[in-house]
Formats: structure tokens, C-alpha cells, sequence
């Protein structure tokens, strides 16, 4: 099969071939359709995750048709249309038997411990566990999109942050997380306050429901500040979905007495463990949450929202490239030019013009 490789962390990766996945006895391997460019990709690429292998295959959000099952698999054959988390869970584990698949304590996640959907095949283990069926007229690119970004800004909103009616939320970071976590807190009939520095990035995040977007690059104060002045005292939910020490700062100062923050985007070693304005939260009695993805099992409500029309996962892909376009696009990901705003989806099946 093809497939974006990379033989050493920071590098330029190449297209090449290389042998097809064969499943395991309860795993089986997707035909990808459609995978989605993240910024986790990119820190694995710069080898920001300890647990990867060279040389290695990057791609962990995905859609695609079931190709091959292995003989313990007992739910799912050949020609189905699925998508997967990014967190793959056991589902024997002590965390998978309290129904916390996103946390399993021997969990695989494709393109981390083992080759992913920058290619066009990807194995998954565990496949009555992990796979998520999705209905024939969600297109590909779309469904790509649930299970890393649209799905992790699902459960850190709903579920983890508990977001309700007429609430404030803060969204820091609109990239594909962040302008999903604003979509979804607006539907749910919150206000939303959008915090980034790419002015693209907020014309989306208005489009999709924000009340408030604040240019962090413009401001003279800080950002909490502004979203203090903006939300008449704090938001009751604060998000960092970009994932940096100043970032989670600015999240934890934006709230109001008995808020929560969650944390949804990664903080790898190399960018320096926040500084947690921890006097705040005990003077405000406010609450820390860690959001991590969303089990399959889960999926359920997401998808009623989808095929209602309430959520619009489609409106955040911006960009479809092919397989020989993704070396470059992962790349670029790191410039500080990169200005790319909404989800960038490969299709390996698509030709390069």
C-alpha cells in the first residue's frame, strides 16, 4: 500500500510503499477514505510522544470501509462503513469495565503505538470495541472529523465541562478542536467567547456560533481580562483547546467563582509545564478537568446531533489533499506562517491534480 512515512523525528516524510496491515484475531483493517491532519500528528512527528517507533506511519482520526476482520472479530465484516476513536481501548481493563474506554489502561491508538491512516490502509485493534458504524450519507470527510477533533471537543463540553443553557463558555484556540468545542457549546445554548490570533479562525468561530471573539494578538492586557470584561465577571467553562502553558493560564483566569476548566489540548514536555494559577483556584473553589477523547460506546447522542442538523461536523473541513500533498501539509503545520484555519482532511484514494 501508499503511505506518508517518516525514518526520523523532525524530518521531511515521503510517500512510499509498504506491506498491508494484516488484522489481528479480534482486530481487523480499514480501507481509509478520509483522515484528518491534526496537531497531534505533528507533535509525534517532531517526536513529542516517547511511545513511538521509527520508522512510522502518522494518522490517528479516520473514516473508511471495513476490508478485513480477524476470526474473533464478532460484530463487524467486510464492506461496512466506519469511523474509530483515537483512543482504541482493550475492553477488559479495569477502567474499560467502568465504561471509560477513553482512559483504557491498555490502549492503542493508530499513528501513536502503531501505524496510521496516512495510508491507504490502517489496522485497529479490538474491533468490537472500537469501530463506529456510520450511516451512508455522512460523507467520509466529514466522518473523519469524529473521532479525534469533533468527538474530543464533544465529551470535553458535554460531558466533562457539563455545559449548560445560557452559560459562558471561554474557548481558547480555534483550530479544529476549538471551533468544534464552539459549535457544540452553542448548540447546546450557551454563549460562547472565541479566543485566538488568526483573524480567519474567529470569522469561523463566529459563523459557528460564538458571541464574542476576542484577537488575542491585539489586545494590550491579557486575554483573561478581556474575557472577564466580556462574560460581566468569568466564564462558567473554560477551555484551553490549543494546548500551551499560557493558553491554560489564561483558561483558569478567565473564570468566574466555582467555574470549570477543562483541558483539552496536549501539553507536551517540550513546550514546559503550565504555570496553574492555583491560588485562584482555591480562592474561587474552581474545578480541573482533563478531557481525553471519547469511547465508542458514547458515540450515540453525538451522531443524533449530526444527523438532526444541530451539529455541523462538515462545515469544519476546509481543505481535502491527497496522500502526496500530507507530507508537506504535516510540515507545515509547525512554520509560524502556518495559518491553515478548520480541519484539513487526506483522502488516499485522491489523486494529486
Amino acid at each position: 500500500m501508499r503511505a506518508v512515512v517518516f525514518d526520523a523525528f523532525g524530518r521531511q516524510p515521503e510517500v512510499r510503499e509498504v506491506a498491508d496491515p494484516v488484522p489481528s484475531r479480534g482486530g481487523a483493517v480499514i480501507q481509509v477514505a478520509a483522515t484528518g491532519l491534526c496537531r497531534s500528528d505533528w507533535h509525534g512527528w517532531m517526536g513529542h510522544d516517547p511511545g513511538i517507533r521509527l520508522p512510522h506511519v502518522p494518522g490517528h482520526e479516520l473514516a473508511g470501509v471495513v476490508a478485513e476482520v480477524g476470526p474473533d472479530v464478532a460484530n463487524w465484516r467486510p464492506g461496512q462503513r466506519v469511523t474509530v476513536p483515537f483512543v482504541c481501548a482493550c475492553g477488559r481493563c479495569g477502567a474499560c469495565a467502568e465504561g471509560a474506554q477513553q482512559v483504557c489502561e491498555r490502549q492503542t491508538q493508530p499513528g501513536f503505538t502503531h501505524w496510521g491512516s496516512f495510508a491507504e490502509y490502517v489496522p485497529v485493534e479490538n474491533a468490537d470495541v472500537n469501530l463506529v458504524g456510520i450511516r451512508d450519507e455522512l460523507p467520509f470527510a466529514t466522518a473523519a472529523s469524529l473521532g479525534c477533533h469533533f468527538a474530543t471537543a464533544f465529551r470535553a463540553v458535554v460531558t466533562q465541562g457539563r455545559v449548560a443553557p445560557g452559560e459562558w463558555v471561554a474557548v481558547h484556540g480555534c483550530g479544529g478542536v476549538g471551533l468544534s468545542a464552539v459549535m457544540i457549546a452553542a448548540a447546546a445554548g450557551a454563549r460562547v467567547v472565541a479566543v485566538d490570533i488568526r483573524s480567519r479562525a474567529l470569522d469561523l468561530a463566529r459563523r459557528f456560533g460564538a458571541a464574542v471573539c476576542i484577537d488575542a494578538s491585539s489586545l494590550l492586557g491579557p486575554v483573561a481580562e478581556a474575557v472577564l470584561d466580556a462574560t460581566g465577571g468569568g466564564a462558567h467553562l473554560s477551555l484551553d483547546a490549543l494546548g500551551s502553558p499560557r493558553t491554560c493560564a489564561a483558561s483558569v483566569n478567565s473564570l468566574r467563582r466555582h467555574g470549570r476548566h477543562v483541558q483539552v489540548g496536549l501539553l507536551p514536555p517540550a513546550a514546559g509545564n503550565p504555570m496553574v494559577p492555583m491560588a485562584r483556584v482555591i480562592a474561587l473553589e474552581l474545578r480541573l478537568l482533563g478531557s481525553h477523547g471519547m469511547a465508542a460506546h458514547a458515540y450515540g447522542p453525538m451522531m443524533e446531533l449530526v444527523k438532526a442538523g444541530s451539529l455541523r461536523p462538515d462545515l469544519l473541513v476546509t481543505k481535502v489533499i491527497g496522500l502526496q500533498e500530507a507530507p508537506q501539509a504535516l510540515v507545515a503545520m509547525g512554520s509560524r506562517s502556518h495559518n491553515r484555519t478548520g480541519l484539513t482532511v487526506v483522502e488516499p484514494g485522491r489523486r494529486a491534480p
